[in-house]
């Protein structure tokens, strides 16, 4: 699968449960974490500073799902990555 224009192709980070309080935070009960972690799978041919292998932060709504080959993906555009590790 490639991805194109200003797109990126990601599979997210699933994000390790912490405990708060005695309580475990999961990441649907995580308010504070407003953005989600992936590693990018494909870039788009407009897409300059990032690169196949990257790990980044994106808005939790940023994009769409989908899945290919029983393996979900996120689908952003460039705009929406706010880091890159």
């Amino acid at each position: 699968m490639k991805a194109v224009n200003n797109y990126l192709i990601i599979e997210k980070i699933k994000p390790e449960a912490k405990k708060v309080a005695g309580l475990i935070m999961t990441e649907s009960t995580d308010v504070d974490n407003s953005y989600c972690k992936g590693n990018v799978i494909s870039v788009g041919n407009l897409v300059e500073v990032l690169k196949k292998g990257d790990v980044v932060y994106f808005g939790n709504n940023a994009g769409h799902s989908i899945t290919i080959k029983d393996r979900l993906y996120q689908v952003v555009m460039s705009r929406d990555i706010v880091l890159v590790e």
